[in-house]
């Protein structure tokens, strides 16, 4: 696993005190970057004294790399100077936009996979590692209704700007379930298709159905557990693509320090015995 990085969980102010004292190998933690763009104060305070016992990564969500503009300059400048300054493992982003006219949305927003769309986000995706001057991890987002004016594949898609670019790819499992479910198509083959070289990070996260339309329409809610299907489509592919660095994620209904850790260890696990196996 690169730089030695096992499982890891996001990072939550109320579990500060614990991150801190946790000591086990291979355990990251990951935070919104937006969060710590600050010249000082105690969240940049506990995140440095953090990342002098653990590796970080900055999974970034305001980017809005596949607006029709160029990412906000100011804010890119912000993030190189927080990444200077933490010197993450891992930086990543999401294959969305919420920004546009100067105005933002609190949210990530789906987009058509045309050709201009492939060029104008290879090129922001190309700015920011110019400006960072390291690659990034594209995130594939979730999918909750179909677009009629897609020119291509996702994983074509998202194969071609790693390929333009230069840029990694994260895996979100639990996306593609939500994906699969809510579009009508087969997770484990859509795994199947997906590039593992470009893969630098996985995320693993829980679901939730519409408080409407309920199982009929899954949201990744990031407030549940991680789902037995979305186990079994994870441990699926690192048999076949090895291991890779792998985050718990939960946003909402955050539970106690240990009840994540429990989840981390069912990753860690899974983990080592591939990287046993490949060993063998």
């Amino acid at each position: 696993m690169s730089n030695a990085l096992s499982a890891g969980l996001g990072l939550k102010p109320e579990h500060y005190d614990e991150a801190l004292s946790a000591q086990v190998e291979g355990l990251w933690f990951e935070v919104h970057p937006e969060n710590y763009m600050v010249a000082g104060g105690p969240r940049l305070g506990w995140l440095e004294a953090i990342r002098a016992r653990h590796p970080i990564s900055l999974h970034g969500v305001s980017l809005s790399l596949a607006a029709d503009a160029e990412p906000d300059a100011a804010q890119l400048q912000r993030l190189a100077a927080l990444a200077k300054r933490i010197q993450p493992a891992l930086i990543s982003e999401h294959l969305a936009w919420s920004a546009w006219n100067g105005a933002y949305w609190p949210d990530l927003l789906p987009f058509p996979r045309t050709t201009e769309a492939l060029h104008r986000i290879a090129a922001n995706i190309s700015r920011t590692q110019d400006v960072l001057n390291t690659a990034i991890a594209i995130e594939n987002p979730s999918h909750y209704l179909r677009f009629d004016r897609h020119e291509w594949d996702e994983i074509d898609f998202l194969a071609e700007l790693a390929r333009r670019t230069g840029c990694m790819l994260l895996l979100d499992i639990n996306n593609v379930h939500v994906s699969a479910r809510n579009l009508g198509f087969s997770a484990a083959d859509w795994l199947e298709r997906f590039p593992q070289e470009l893969v630098s990070e996985i995320h693993l996260a829980g679901h939730a159905p519409d408080p409407t339309l309920g199982e009929a329409l899954l949201i990744d809610s990031h407030d549940a557990p991680i789902a037995p299907e979305v186990w079994h489509l994870y441990r699926r592919f690192i048999e076949r693509a090895g291991a890779r660095p792998t985050l718990i994620e939960r946003d909402g209904n955050v539970p106690a320090f240990d009840e994540l850790m429990g989840e981390r260890s069912q990753a860690e696990a899974a983990l080592r015995r591939i990287a046993q196996e490949a060993m063998a």
